[in-house]
């Protein structure tokens, strides 16, 4: 297994708990807590000066999570517990999910909880809290971790044809950028409100020579070889987060309903074609394991050896040196001389 300090950290919005705090029921005035000091039918609101935090987490191999460097909240090294998911009701009766983490000291007490909102909270609106999961708030939070391709993305196979992603199937053999055709092991497929910083990335056609528009998850890798250096990375190849990328106009943030996302599993962790553009397929890991079924995480517990270290992984550059008023346009130009 790899070494934890060399996976990426993940970053993700979060809500101080006095930020979300109870305005009718049991506990009035109190913010939102951990599991045990919930009470049911409690009423909620989100401040209406309450913004939302970068929290960035790391995923050890014995299962720990703990605060990474570069956060914006908590102390980094700190651990962190995925305490429970719970279950939100408006005014209207529209449902909406919300993940709690709890930060511990050294001696294991209480020093931070942490509200991450699966779906966009509106301030100064009532949310009744219907139900609370402690049994399967990993499986939510790997379905926030996984990276994935939307309905309708076309991707290259080892063939050279170009198939929309769920017309995939198990066994299908796949182009890689690194390993040459190789089967799908696995392909996952959810349903989520694409709303916030959940929403998809969409990437307009031509905008990394990609001949159709890619949407894909925010957090999603893109590589990209660089003919020169223009963002002064160092290095040729690199690693983008979709979410760096967004300039309003040719990459934008695909706001509001639903969207259908699809998840493609291979042996090792591969760099793939979609829509021409070069992207990262799902990475297993302590964040993403539970999103898989029961009995393929047990059968493939010892196969996926390549989900450890892995050159390209190496490449990833940070949101900083991505800090231009148009980074696709850099790229794009980078990539053509």
């Amino acid at each position: 297994m790899s070494n934890s300090s060399l996976k990426p950290a993940q970053s993700i919005p979060v809500y101080k708990a006095r930020d979300f705090t109870v305005v009718n029921g049991a506990n009035l005035g109190d913010p939102i807590s951990f599991a045990a000091e919930l009470d049911l039918d409690d009423t909620y609101e989100l401040n209406k000066t309450a913004q939302p935090y970068r929290l960035s987490v790391l995923a050890h191999d014995d299962g720990r999570f703990t605060i990474a460097e570069n956060t914006t909240t908590g102390q980094p090294g700190a651990p962190l517990h995925l305490d429970s998911c719970l279950t939100l009701m408006s005014a209207s009766g529209q449902t909406s999910e919300l993940l709690v983490l709890v930060e511990t000291d050294d001696a294991g007490n209480v020093a931070g909880v942490y509200a991450l909102p699966l779906a966009q909270l509106t301030p100064r609106t009532g949310y009744a809290l219907v139900g609370i999961d402690r049994d399967n708030p990993r499986q939510k939070f790997a379905e926030v971790a996984c990276v994935s391709f939307s309905r309708g993305t076309h991707i290259t196979l080892a063939s050279g044809r170009q198939a929309p992603i769920e017309t995939l199937k198990v066994g299908d053999m796949v182009l890689t950028r690194d390993d040459g055709p190789q089967a799908v092991r696995w392909i996952g497929h959810s349903t989520v409100r694409a709303v916030g910083d959940f929403a998809p990335i969409r990437i307009k056609a031509g905008t990394l020579h990609n001949e159709n528009d890619l949407l894909l998850s925010p957090d999603h890798r893109l590589f990209i070889y660089q003919r020169s250096d223009a963002l002064g990375a160092g290095r040729a190849e690199l690693l983008v987060r979709a979410r760096y990328l967004v300039n309003g106009d040719t990459v934008v943030h695909e706001d509001g309903g639903f969207i259908d996302y699809f998840q493609l599993l291979f042996d090792e962790h591969q760099i793939i074609y979609a829509e021409g553009i070069a992207a990262e397929t799902l990475l297993v890991d302590t964040r993403t394991r539970p999103a898989l079924p029961d009995d393929l995480c047990e059968a493939l517990a010892n196969s996926l050896t390549g989900h450890g270290p892995r050159a390209h992984l190496d490449f990833e550059v940070s949101e900083k040196l991505l800090d231009h008023p148009d980074a696709a346009a850099i790229l794009r130009r980078a990539s053509t001389r």
